[in-house]
């Protein structure tokens, strides 16, 4: 009987035998497209005529890829034939740079002498070489625990996605949030410390490839807001600095970004929108509470810290400078009080000691100034106890004594000696000096700058906003 193509097939459904025991296997186990793929058969018996391979769930002439007679070597195409399949003479499938499209069932089907047929079934998987994946973000700037971030990682191939958090597997935390597929990864009210590095990878047993990092900013703050000197040391509720010293004031806090900062001192808004605030010279006029208040402009939070600064205590035991410390006679002078009271009530100034005929003026608390006997017309006070002595002649040497008054009624009395140099035509119209009274202390000569109606050696500035 002569075996042609359609007799086979009619034989074949004709005599199909339940008892296969034909194993099929790819060669190699799991092939990357573009492989060379043999399925290997194994477990054929007896002296066989003719193989049909079928590439599909079942026999249907839909599916056949190629028939093969045994005694001469024929291959007869079937419609499922891709231009790339070869059968061997033990049976084996030859498949020549596979495709995904390769991949599904397989089924043998032989043909032996007693016109008795036998199947075996094998599968085959063919995996992509994977293109890089896309993290997708809604967002890659959001604001703590108000926004929610959703990541997709986008890939054309049906791969298993895994995710990378700063280089790392994704942590437990946050794994939770991913879809049941694995491709979306979402947190609501998001979090500072899962601001970072997000990337997803597609993998298969042949393949795998990782995307470029998408970096998540997490907006938080300000929080923590304080105070601090000299950039690191922790200040308390007080900071007392020394007269005439400089000090710096930092404002920190924990925030992102990095807040805009305002300062206040007393209430009063200072023009300065730095981090830190310098305060050059030491008065009492710098006294006072200092404020700093810090806004996140992405949160829309602020927060702020306050601090004391005071005049340590050995800066408040006043003391008197006369400005300058030698003035020449027709010159200027200002008895400049340092560490005057901060609770002062009155204060008198005398020439010589405190008596009343020698009563040069005095201040009372409504700021009313009185002259008293011994007052010249070139005499005048400042608010800060300070005297101004105007055209200076040598009758006006000697010693001057200050008294003050507290709202506590605490009284202090203090003395300064007052020196008074003589100009004088020397030979050759030299104009020379003598001092008159004897000194007390001596002191650097210096002019006198006032401001706000407060008298100030020029080495010692005067309080600045």
């Amino acid at each position: 009987m002569a075996l042609t193509r359609c007799g086979w097939l009619l034989l074949s459904a004709t005599f199909l035998s339940a008892g296969a025991e034909i194993s099929i296997t790819p060669q190699p186990a799991k092939p990357a497209e573009g492989d060379n793929v043999t399925l290997a058969v194994q477990g054929l018996a007896g002296e066989l005529l003719a193989y049909n391979w079928y590439a599909g769930p079942t026999l249907s002439l839909t599916y056949l890829v190629v028939s093969y007679i045994v005694s001469t070597g024929d291959e007869t195409p079937g419609p499922a034939h891709s231009g790339r399949e070869a059968v061997r003479p033990d049976g084996s499938l030859d498949i020549w740079g596979v495709v995904p499209g390769h991949s599904g069932t397989y089924i043998l089907q032989t043909l032996n002498r007693q016109f008795q047929t036998e199947v075996g079934y094998g599968h085959l998987q063919v995996y992509e070489i994977l293109t890089q994946p896309v993290v997708m973000a809604n967002d890659t700037a959001l604001v703590e625990r108000r926004d929610t971030l959703r990541l997709t990682c986008s890939s054309p191939s049906p791969a298993e996605v895994r995710w990378f958090f700063n280089g790392n597997a994704l942590p437990i935390a946050v794994r939770l949030g991913l879809s049941p597929d694995g491709r979306v990864l979402t947190r609501h009210g998001i979090r500072r410390e899962e601001a970072g590095a997000y990337q997803c990878e597609v993998w298969n047993p042949v393949s795998v490839s990782r995307s470029e990092p998408v970096n998540l900013t997490v907006y938080f703050g300000p929080e923590r807001v304080a105070i601090l000197q000299d950039s690191t040391t922790r200040t308390g509720c007080t900071i007392k600095v020394d007269f005439n010293t400089s000090l710096t004031l930092w404002c920190a806090s924990r925030s992102c970004p990095e807040p805009e900062y305002m300062w206040a001192f007393n209430g009063r808004a200072l023009k300065n929108g730095q981090d830190h605030l310098n305060i050059s010279s030491m008065t009492a006029a710098q006294e006072g509470t200092y404020t700093c208040i810090a806004k996140n402009p992405k949160t829309l939070l602020s927060g702020s810290a306050s601090v004391v600064v005071k005049l340590s205590a050995a800066a408040v035991a006043m003391t008197i400078v006369p400005v300058p410390a030698r003035p020449m006679e027709g010159q200027d002078v200002t008895l400049t009080v340092l560490g005057y009271p901060k609770d002062l009530l009155v204060y008198a100034w005398y020439r010589g000691p405190a008596s009343e005929p020698n009563r040069l003026l005095s201040q009372l608390p409504s700021g009313t100034w009185i002259a008293g006997p011994a007052h010249t017309g070139r005499e005048a006070g400042f608010p800060n106890c300070s005297l101004l002595v105007q055209k200076l002649n040598v009758t006006d040497a000697g010693r001057y004594t200050l008294k003050t008054v507290t709202l506590q009624g605490k009284t202090e009395t203090l003395e300064v000696e007052l020196q008074v140099a003589r100009e004088y035509a020397g030979a050759g119209g030299v104009r020379l000096g003598s001092d008159r009274g004897s000194p007390r202390g001596s002191a650097s000569s210096q002019e006198t700058q006032i401001k706000d109606g407060y008298a100030y050696p020029s080495a010692l500035p005067p309080p600045s906003d």
